[in-house]
């Protein structure tokens, strides 16, 4: 079962916040530790650029040369978001999902200088099976505001329990349960591409999960 859907996995890439993502994230581990999974240097990681991320975002997946699943964390949902929004329905032809993780809240009054250019985030439904998975006690967004955000983009929503930004201060390591909401993903869009569906309102829905650090 692992070795047919490996053989037919799209490419997994993945995309880190603000600051990027260091040797103790979660997104490394899985780079490290899983195939098909790749990460994309966007460059500028302490002062973003909305416009030079979704360039470079857009560069990796034309050359992907194949579909992709998008692995974003913090502020990276929203470049998704902003990519997605810049592409049209045309976004679905490369990404066939994308996992969300612990987006940030770019409404909040508080909200980091080096950031407020992604702000306001698009509102537009992600034409892509999605799951956006939120934290409890996540200081860059509350628990209401991630459900919004699924909400406009019409994607899956997971509780990842008390977990701060599910980043490598929330002492995941490699994130089992994380993996697990991804395999969910990628077994639906493995099967998704076998049936040939062409349905869009073919949603994903993973179980409710709560991980609990490593």
């Amino acid at each position: 079962m692992f070795q047919d859907r490996l053989s037919r996995t799209p490419l997994c890439l993945t995309l880190p916040g603000l600051d990027g993502s260091g040797a103790d994230h979660w997104q490394t581990c899985w780079e490290q530790n899983r195939p098909n999974i790749e990460r994309v240097e966007l460059g500028s990681w302490t002062q973003p650029s909305r416009n030079m991320w979704i360039a470079r975002l857009e560069r990796a997946i034309a050359q992907a040369r194949g579909p992709v699943v998008l692995i974003a964390h913090s502020l990276s949902c929203h470049l998704v978001a902003w990519w997605a929004a810049l592409a049209g329905e045309g976004a679905a032809r490369p990404v066939a999902g994308a996992l969300l993780v612990a987006p940030t809240d770019l409404d909040r009054v508080s909200l980091d200088r080096r950031i407020a250019e992604f702000a306001p985030s698009p509102r537009s439904v992600l034409p892509f099976p999605t799951v956006v998975v939120a934290s409890r006690n996540d200081p860059w967004c509350e628990m209401h505001r991630s459900r919004e955000m699924a909400g406009n983009w019409l994607a899956a929503w997971c509780d990842a329990g008390e977990a701060g930004h599910i980043n490598a201060a929330s002492g995941l390591g490699e994130w089992r349960d994380g993996q697990r909401i991804l395999d969910r993903l990628l077994d639906h869009v493995c099967a998704r591409d076998a049936r040939r569906l062409d349905d869009d309102a073919v949603r994903f829905e993973p179980e409710m999960v709560v991980a609990v650090p490593a």
